[in-house]
Formats: structure tokens, sequence, C-alpha cells
């Protein structure tokens, strides 16, 4: 196979977030310098964000049959080195502290990020499934880093079980699907399946094994009794990365796969979707009420908010794409600032994190930065107008509206307003001191802690996004378009 320099332009971010791995390794076997690896991974990752501005000058490319650079991907690709370059400012402030070998999370780290990327410009079924084991498996290392913690590696133990009974799922899905079009590319499905007109029994058990195994990787009800305890046991930034850059990878190759293989969503996939959707909005929120963990509250919480991006996806159109884009935008940086907030509380303890909302009880008094972090991040989750999560929830309700879906609209509704009260259990929480309180966290120098610079810029991002979201939804608009030519 031929590369031409177009090509190899288009795959930079890719080819750079893999140099990156490789460095890190190398260097991990030379000497173990903790803030040496964490530098050249922040770099790393960087200089592959920065090379979109080279991809976004070419055309769409084709790489093969397996994966295509346009618009959509480099949109995508963006939001997920930014995302994962977050999390990994969050790691070097959470891990400092940490008494065993701390070089190989960042290893993990930029290794998962690969299989991110891969999904992001994947269309073909055997490049999805790549991509879907790349970003997963190093996330099993991740979630039970924390080993000595019993919590941790019972949550690693648990998602490589479950999410290898989701990957075989898949497997046997995609081998249905081949059975019955003699293709793995999506395009090629979607000609094979549209020509064939009504699909055979082995196409619509194809089709049902593989959404399930994504709604598995999406924690979408009633695939989502993993989530919360995998977000509880995890340590906090590598919680903020899977509720980010996981799923983002995995929803995008979802649109993508729904778009062109519209056989996919044709028939009874639209009902099949919407009591998807329905059920993860209910069990989401109603799950999060007597949360007083909130690790687990933001887990089950993100039952409920995918629940609300698929309300999009099932009303269909140039707007669901462009709901799903801005959704999915604030949505990453909605979360990762609240998960911010956690690491950044619990990295200078040894033993758990810091992950009861009795913690945070008059954080105001000892913190008020976090908490104003904290306390606006609640709010943006909750749709507070001013904030990026009313834009989000208002483009979403927009699609619903146009498609006339007003028994999810209803859900959606109902849903944000229970949403609210538990959102804003934890926001009282924050400026109510107790007597004789035992102290929760040591004091942070911001200064010396770029974790902290992190989290204050994305509450700036949110606001920005919600008071001035016109450059994001131009930006979405455009790489909508795309898919859609």
């Amino acid at each position: 196979m031929t590369m031409t320099a177009q090509q190899l332009i288009a795959l930079l971010p890719l080819l750079i977030t893999g140099a990156t791995a490789v460095l890190v390794m190398l260097s991990i076997a030379v000497k173990r310098l903790h803030d040496f690896n964490a530098t050249l991974t922040v770099i790393g990752l960087n200089l592959a964000l920065l090379s979109l501005i080279l991809v976004t000058r070419q055309p769409p490319q084709q790489i093969t049959e397996l994966l295509v650079v346009d618009g959509y991907a480099a949109f995508y690709m963006g939001l997920v080195l930014f995302a994962t370059l977050a999390c990994a400012t969050l790691m070097h402030a959470y891990i400092k502290s940490y008494a065993g070998n701390r070089e190989e999370v960042y290893l993990l780290l930029t290794l998962s990020v690969l299989g991110a990327l891969v999904l992001v410009m994947s269309r073909h079924l055997a490049s999805l499934f790549i991509g879907l084991e790349l970003l997963s498996v190093p996330v099993y290392g991740l979630v039970a880093y924390t080993f000595r913690q019993k919590r941790s590696l019972e949550a690693g133990i648990k998602y490589m079980v479950l999410s290898a009974a989701a990957s075989a799922f898949m497997l046997f899905g995609m081998a249905l699907l081949y059975a019955e079009s003699g293709t793995l590319s999506f395009a090629g499905l979607g000609a094979q399946l549209a020509s064939a007109g009504m699909l055979s029994p082995f196409g619509y058990a194809g089709i049902a094994l593989i959404l399930s195994a994504l709604a598995f990787k999406l924690s979408l009800a009633p695939f989502h009794l993993w989530t919360p305890d995998v977000y509880e046991g995890a340590p906090a930034p590598v919680g903020a990365y899977l509720a980010t850059v996981s799923k983002v990878a995995v929803f995008v190759v979802l649109l993508r796969f729904l778009v062109e293989v519209p056989a996919a969503h044709a028939s009874l996939w639209p009902l099949l979707l919407s009591v998807i959707a329905f059920l993860s909005i209910v069990v989401g929120n109603l799950l999060a009420l007597n949360q007083k963990n909130i690790k687990r509250l933001l887990g089950y919480s993100s039952i409920a908010h995918f629940g609300y991006i698929l309300v999009a996806i099932v009303a269909g159109g140039a707007l669901a794409l462009e709901s799903v884009g801005i959704y999915l935008l604030t949505y990453v940086v909605t979360t990762i600032g609240a998960f911010g907030v956690v690491a950044l509380t619990s990295s200078p303890y040894q033993g758990k994190d810091a992950d009861a909302i009795f913690d945070y009880r008059g954080l105001f008094w000892r913190r008020p930065y976090l908490t104003a972090v904290l306390t606006v991040m609640m709010l943006s989750l909750a749709g507070i107008p001013l904030t990026a999560g009313f834009i989000g929830k208002f483009y979403v309700a927009l699609s619903g509206v146009a498609a006339e879906l007003w028994w999810l609209l209803g859900a959606l509704v109902v849903g944000s307003a229970i949403g609210l009260y538990y959102y804003l259990r934890v926001v009282i929480a924050l400026y109510l001191p107790t007597p004789g309180m035992r102290r929760m966290e040591a004091e942070l120098h911001w200064g010396q802690h770029a974790g902290g610079i992190m989290v204050l810029i994305m509450a700036a991002l949110m606001f920005l996004l919600g008071m001035y979201p016109q450059p994001a939804m131009m930006l979405v608009h455009s790489a909508s378009i795309v898919v859609f030519q």
C-alpha cells in the first residue's frame, strides 16, 4: 500500500499520538521520572492537537477502506485530544503522591486515546472493533491502577469481564452482518442492505448485537449496571476519561454507522432506540436521587445525559447531528470540570478518593475556588440558563420538537427536573459547615498545580459556551454537513 502526502498529513494526529506512546514507553524503560513522562505526554498530545490545523486544510481523505479523515472526524479528534489533555493534567496532580509506580499511567492513557482516534475515523466494522479494543483494554488497567484499594481492583475486574462480553456480542453481530451482506464497510453495508429490501433475521440479529454492544460502552439502560461501580472504584481522573473520551469516541462512530447504514435505523429501530433513550433518562435520574457518593451520582447522571443525546439520534436529520455535537462538547467540558474537583480534593491523600458528598460539606469555607467550580458545573449539568449545559439541552429539545417526539421530550423535561434536585443537593452541601467537622482536604497552591488551572479553564469555557455559543455552533455545523455529503 502506498500513502500519499495528503493521506500522511491526514493521519498526523494518529501518528503523533502513537509516537508519543512509544517515547513514553522508552522513557520509562530508561529511567522512571514522573514529571518528565507527564510532560512528554502533554507535549505529544498538544502536538497531535495542533496538527489538526494542517488536517483541516486538506480535502477529506479516504485511507484504505478502514479510515476516513473529514471535517466530522477532525472536529471529534480535536475534542478527544482536548479532553485527554485535561485528564492527563488532572492525573499528574492526582497521582503525584501515589506510593507505587506512577509513570505507566501515561502510557496507558496515550494508548487508549490512540484507540479513540481510530474509532473517530472509522467507517468499517474491522477498524471499529480494533479501535474499540485499543480504547478499552488500557482503560482496564487505568481503572484498577490504584489496585491496593479493593474498590479500584474490583472495578477494573468488573469492567474487563463485562466489556469482554460486550465485545463478544459485537463480533458475533459483525459475523452475522458479513454473512448477510458480504462486506464490512459502512458504505457497502448500507448499499447491500438497502438493495436487499427487507432485512433477514440474520441482518436484524447482527445489527441488534452491534447496537447492544455499543449501548454497553455508552452505559445506556438496560446495559448500564457496570457504570456506578466502575466510576466509584476508578481514580477520579480515570473516571473523567471514561465519562468523556471513551463515550464520545463510541458515540461518534455509532452516529456515522447510523448515517451510512440507513437500515440500522429503519423499521423497528427508531422505536427500540426511543425505548432505550426513555429508559436511560428515567433510570439514570431516579437512581441518582439517593446517592451519597458523588462519583456514583455522576455515573448515574451520565446514563441520563446519553439518554438525552439519544433523543436527538431518534429525531434524525442534519439538526440531530448538530445537536449531538453541541451536547457532547458541553458535556465534556462540564464533566471534566466536575471530576477535576474530585481529583484535586483527593490527590493529596493516600487511600480512597474524597468521593462522599459529606466530604464536600462546608468546602466553601476552606477551598472557595474549587467550590465555585463545582457549583457551576453542577448547575451546567442541570441545564440552568447561561451555562453550557443549557445550550446542549436546548438543541436536543429543538431536535425533538422538529420530529414531534413529544413523549421523549416529556421524559427530558421530567428527567431534567429530577436532575436539578440531586445536583442542588451537592451544591447545598458545599456551603453547609458542620461544627467540629474533621478537615478532609489539604491546602493546594494553585500556582503550582496545573490541575487547578485546568478546572478554572473548564469553568471559563462552560460560561463561554453558555453565553456566546455561536463559534461552537458554526464549528459543529460545518463538521455535521460533511457526514451528509
